[in-house]
């Protein structure tokens, strides 16, 4: 192991730095597009060389191991892993670069743990946390360069901030590829996560929200094209019918391809109980490429259920929203909001539907409990519901409203035949030809049904039918079963 010698003397004066910096909001690196551009005026910069980024006060360079008595100069840098760089080098921390040579520079896609430390600095106490953080910044967006500080400035996404070493590490790294707000919310409650003048109580609510706020990608509002053929594909594959609804989401997705930003308004879709309405959400969560969180408003009778918690109590905690966020790991999201119509006043303290006013506005959400401006620019709506007189008006008001009808007779033969059943057949394991159903056994199916809105009563059925199936083929030795309508009433009448 080297020893090398580091020069811990600070500039008291700024300086511009002697490398470059240049904006990219491209979520990979490779040999084309490099995160990092080295000088190689030694020449021995190859593929995976070890070393250590040191920070002199005018620019960046990095040592290769064996090589302490030289160093090659960072030329160019994206803004994004600035902060990183740095405090990889502050930290005297070594690292494996995967890069290129090409010409006279050599170019840097990833960087990677070694498991030496110079100085007995470590890697925020957990392994990973470098690949951790690289795949954070990948995902960020390109910090305005004009906000730059020149003094501050294998995927393991899994990896989670729970530790004080971790969080603040994390917070250093990130820069200003946090939002403003939230990197200086950041710090305030760091500051009293460290501090010995507050109680333990204040110290874990404040670690706690910062592992919560800092588990979230926190994505910008930019969106990229949808291909409007592939989500008709999608929407054609998952729904049957339904096309109003299939027109409102091609019609969003044309605009999200014109402004790059969501729609002002998600989708409430109103119509009776099995009719498709939350499929109809999973299906847009699937075309955006979003991911997707459910709140079930049935379940709801206290508007704090939804805020949150105020942290002066022992048992303080984040409300169903913000739980939303971190279960989906982005500030980019589809929320699905169940039987909005059957939200309650509950305990008198308000109803808890209001609630959901500043998350439908695009103004940002604050939860008692983390006690910051939450955006909501990256989140898309998708509310169901039965009974539209039971939501309020202001509610309504913030939504495209889509009404379903109940399917007739021929679009539940449809659906039967066409979906239900073949899903359970594939689900399964049996062939087509194993389980079929004749036009007098589907109608029998209808009739058996005629008095169930939606679709719910016919899958159940198609459960049944082929569960039947299957039992006759393996216990009684059949090689195929059709059901007739006699059949039919005798299963399932």
């Amino acid at each position: 192991m080297p020893v090398f010698e580091f020069n811990d003397k600070k500039e008291t004066t700024q300086v511009a730095p002697t490398y470059e910096t240049f904006s990219s909001n491209k979520d990979y690196a490779d040999k084309d597009n490099p995160i990092i551009i080295l000088s190689n005026k030694s020449g021995k910069l190859e593929h995976h060389s070890n070393g250590c980024f040191l920070t002199p006060a005018k620019g960046l360079s990095f040592v290769l191991d064996g090589s302490e008595n030289s160093s090659e100069d960072i030329l160019k840098i994206d803004a994004r892993f600035l902060s990183l760089v740095k405090w990889l080098g502050e930290n005297h921390i070594m690292v494996r670069l995967s890069g290129c040579v090409k010409g006279a520079e050599y170019h840097i896609y990833k960087l990677l743990e070694t498991g030496v430390a110079v100085r007995g600095a470590k890697l925020a106490g957990e392994n990973g946390f470098l690949q951790f953080m690289m795949t954070r910044l990948f995902q960020s967006e390109a910090p305005s360069l004009e906000e730059k500080d020149f003094d501050e400035l294998e995927d393991s996404d899994s990896m989670k901030l729970t530790s004080i070493q971790s969080i603040t590490d994390y917070l250093t790294c990130a820069g200003n590829t946090l939002p403003e707000n939230i990197r200086l919310w950041a710090k305030r409650n760091l500051a009293i996560a460290k501090s010995s003048e507050v109680t333990p109580e204040e110290r874990r609510h404040a670690q706690r929200a910062l592992s919560i706020m800092l588990s979230i990608h926190w994505k910008n509002d930019y969106f990229e094209s949808i291909d409007p053929v592939e989500a008709r594909r999608i929407l054609d594959e998952e729904l049957y019918g339904m096309e109003k609804v299939k027109q409102r989401i091609i019609e969003t997705i044309i605009q999200i391809n014109r402004t790059h930003t969501l729609p002002a308004y998600g989708i409430l879709l109103i119509g009776p109980a099995g009719t498709g309405k939350s499929q109809i959400a999973y299906a847009v969560a699937k075309i955006f490429k979003m991911p997707w969180t459910t709140l079930e408003m049935s379940s709801i009778n206290d508007p704090e259920q939804l805020t949150g918690s105020s942290r002066v109590y022992s048992n303080a905690k984040p409300g169903i929203i913000m739980e939303a966020f971190e279960r989906a790991d982005s500030s980019n999201l589809v929320f699905i909001i169940n039987e909005l119509d059957k939200a309650c006043a509950g305990k008198g303290n308000g109803n808890p539907a209001d609630v959901l006013l500043t998350l439908l506005d695009n103004l940002g959400f604050t939860d008692n409990y983390i006690e910051c401006n939450i955006p909501t620019s990256g989140v898309y709506p998708i509310a169901t519901a039965n009974d539209k007189s039971q939501i309020s008006a202001p509610l309504m008001s913030r939504f495209a409203v889509i009404e379903l009808p109940d399917y007739t007779d021929e679009e539940k033969k449809e659906i039967f035949s066409r979906f239900s059943l073949p899903k359970v057949l594939k689900r399964i394991g049996m062939k087509p030809e194993e389980c079929t159903v004749t036009k007098d056994g589907l109608d029998a199916v209808i009739e058996i049904y005629k008095n169930t809105s939606g679709i719910r009563d016919l899958e159940q059925a198609a459960e049944h039918i082929a569960a039947n199936a299957l039992y006759r083929i393996e216990a009684k030795n059949a090689a195929s079963v059709t059901f007739d309508a006699s059949m039919i009433r005798e299963l399932l009448g």
